[in-house]
């Protein structure tokens, strides 16, 4: 199991059937729902302020998660996709999205219901991505809708296979 770590007398919660990879560390004023899944190197660092993560929330290998001091917590939703390398902070994430590998979300960001943000991109501070769009590039910006197939064979289907594999490893 990883690194889990109170800090200023706040103890991180976790929900039930997670699962937490040997490197993966959590810190401090962090809330998580069932089925979540922290893979190798991830850090989730409430130490400033709250991160709150739903049900099935998949935090791949090397994520990190922050937020700002008194300003900014970070707040993601259920069904939520998180690739490799990202870094999300002081934002919210709703349901069913993904982020994908590389990409950065900053402070004051809103990503809503459905929406993809491609490996690499970019999304500069207090950017909104609306409900099914996809966004791309540095900095980010809409590239076209999400289709249903996609939001099938991408959203869903990563967010279901990873709560799959994290069953492997517990």
């Amino acid at each position: 199991m990883g690194i889990i770590k109170s800090l200023n007398h706040v103890t991180p919660q976790l929900g039930k059937d997670c699962f937490l990879a040997e490197t993966a560390v959590i810190i401090g004023n962090v809330e998580a729902g069932n089925e979540c899944s922290f893979w190798y190197g991830a850090v989730l660092r409430g130490d400033v302020n709250k991160i709150k993560l739903g049900n099935r929330v998949n935090v791949q290998d090397n994520v990190t998660i922050h937020c700002t001091y008194q300003k900014h917590a970070t707040e993601i939703g259920d069904n939520v996709s998180i690739g490799h390398n990202a870094i999300v902070h002081g934002c919210r994430i709703e349901d069913n999205v993904l982020v994908g590998m590389g990409a950065i979300v900053m402070d004051g960001c809103c990503i809503k219901s459905g929406a993809i943000i491609a490996a690499g991109a970019v999304l500069t501070q207090n950017t909104v991505v609306n409900e099914n769009e996809l966004w791309a590039g540095v900095p980010a910006k809409k590239v076209k809708m999400v289709s249903k197939e996609l939001k099938e064979g991408e959203i869903k289907r990563i967010a279901e296979n990873y709560v799959k594999y994290s069953g492997w490893f517990k």
